[in-house]
């Protein structure tokens, strides 16, 4: 399982353990958090693509899903 700091995943590049659509690296673009500050959910951009979707941040603790860095 990935060890995550949920503060410090804006702008923090992830690789997709199965592309699709020949998307592979992605960018953490942005966080949204709640009125305390916990981070709810993130928005993950495709590099190649520039499509964008917003996910439960704790999907990237999944190493089956998910790998740190651009591999």
């Amino acid at each position: 399982m990935n060890r995550i700091n949920p503060r410090k995943l804006l702008l923090s590049k992830w690789t997709a353990a199965q592309p699709k659509n020949r998307e592979k690296h992605f960018l953490v673009t942005e966080l949204f958090c709640d009125d305390e500050g916990t981070v709810l959910e993130i928005e993950l951009q495709a590099v190649l693509t520039q499509r964008a979707e917003r996910l439960d941040w704790q999907i990237l603790k999944d190493p089956a899903e998910w790998h740190l860095g651009w591999k």
